[in-house]
């Protein structure tokens, strides 16, 4: 039987109550949203900073949007995800906001299709 939703496999300490999961698993491009506290400092938002990453270490290609009121990122990614794959999403810690404060550290989130 096909899965409809992805399955996270690997929750940094500390996020397990800020991550959650009500995406359809239709295309498999999905779109990732990662809300902050603070405004960011637009800049800093590529994919050198925030990106999705194979099992294998393939960079997937991405669109980013970046939503100054929400002070929400949607990556999106620009192929479809392999299903039964490891995916892993990482926030490095050159994200910063706009008073220039970065991520204490970075946060790296392991998904499977």
């Amino acid at each position: 039987m096909a899965r409809n939703y992805i399955e996270i496999n690997d929750i940094p300490k500390g996020f397990e109550n800020r991550v959650k999961q009500n995406l359809s698993f239709k295309t498999g491009k999905f779109v990732w949203r990662c809300r902050f506290t603070t405004a960011l400092d637009p800049s800093t938002i590529n994919s050198e900073n925030l990106y999705v990453e194979s099992e294998t270490g393939t960079r997937m290609a991405t669109k980013f949007n970046y939503n100054d009121v929400t002070n929400e990122i949607e990556l999106e990614p620009l192929e479809p995800y392999a299903k039964e794959t490891d995916y892993y999403l990482h926030i490095t810690t050159r994200v910063k906001s706009r008073g220039g404060q970065k991520l204490k550290e970075p946060v790296q989130l392991k998904f499977r299709l």
